[in-house]
């Protein structure tokens, strides 16, 4: 790659634990190997139990200047559901350090969490605005197998959220930060104009990225590529001078239906054109015909040859993305 590195992302896991020297250490090689851009958004995801201002002070020094903050919740019952280590007050106090020290962070707030209520979700969002957040990324709850969490909702301990209060709460907070004058830019990532995550930025518009460090992903065009997720045999492989990671090469269909994807999940909606022109070697038939069906059903709605999710569905994109998909 040699395109000037607009975005470096420290994320996944927990890198806020990391050390100065850690920090130092790694950051030089990445200037060593690759030239940055001057005006390069360097981010570090933390948990709130980890922003202390000595921290904060390294994070500066060493030129992060955006904050991906993990918040999930600001009320205690769903944290300890979750089984986060911070608290309401941690996380209360951890907005207004970042706040104080960086104009542009980021704060994720989770819904559908079991038991909760559309009452405790419009808390969750309130409280966020009150401190002017620039960027918020709102993710619905996956529960996960072989959890705890799972286990105590198969055993009927507690109750998980229907999927029609889950969309009500999308949709609460969806028509609440537009109002506000927050962009939508991607289903899940609300900014102020000016704050859209250069990181996501690239993710969604298909752009060239690499990846270190354990299940780290990487994409170069035609190819995707992960290492491998165990960090034991990562660091055995590193030691040993190989890179232990697995690829694939991307066929026009996959591309295809990665646009269909891309083009839902994302304010820019799917370019009829430029399909049209990018893969008019495939049979787009059946395409065609779901695209029809999907806007007679008011599920689609086509403005100037581009397609989104209308409104009533878009708590759903990503089901709708996928009868859209292409399979031959």
């Amino acid at each position: 790659m040699n395109d000037d590195v607009g975005s470096i992302y420290f994320g996944g896991g927990t890198p806020s634990i990391l050390t100065e020297t850690d920090l130092e250490k790694i950051l030089n090689e990445i200037h060593k190997k690759f030239k940055i851009s001057n005006n390069a958004e360097i981010t570090i995801e933390c948990n709130p139990d980890d922003v202390r201002l000595e921290k904060i002070e390294v994070w500066k020094k060493n030129s992060f200047n955006r904050v991906s903050l993990g918040i999930q919740s600001f009320i205690d019952s769903d944290l300890v559901l979750m089984n986060r280590s911070h608290n309401s007050k941690t996380a209360i106090d951890s907005i207004e350090k970042i706040k104080n020290n960086f104009t542009n962070f980021s704060i994720d707030l989770i819904y559908g969490i079991p038991e909760s209520s559309i009452d405790a979700w419009k808390k969750n969002i309130e409280i966020g605005l009150n401190y002017d957040v620039p960027h918020i990324s709102t993710y619905v709850l996956t529960v996960e197998p072989q959890t705890a969490l799972k286990k105590l909702i198969e055993k009927n301990k507690i109750k998980e959220v229907e999927d029609r209060d889950q969309k009500l709460q999308f949709e609460y907070a969806y028509d609440l930060l537009l109002k506000l004058g927050y962009y939508n830019y991607e289903f899940s990532s609300f900014s102020k104009p000016g704050y859209e995550c250069k990181n996501n930025l690239t993710y969604w518009n298909r752009k060239k990225y690499i990846g270190f460090g354990p299940s780290a992903h990487s994409f170069d065009g035609s190819s995707r590529t992960w290492n491998v997720s165990n960090n034991q045999k990562y660091i055995e492989k590193i030691k040993e001078n190989i890179l232990p990671n697995e690829s694939e090469v991307l066929s026009q269909i996959d591309v295809l239906n990665e646009v269909i994807m891309i083009g839902l999940r994302t304010s820019d909606g799917i370019d009829l054109d430029f399909i049209q022109s990018e893969f008019s070697d495939l049979n787009l038939d059946s395409l065609s015909k779901q695209i029809d069906l999907k806007i007679k059903e008011g599920v689609l709605i086509k403005t100037n040859n581009k397609l989104h999710t209308s409104k009533e569905y878009k708590f759903l994109t990503d089901g709708v993305a996928s009868d859209l998909f292409v399979t031959n």
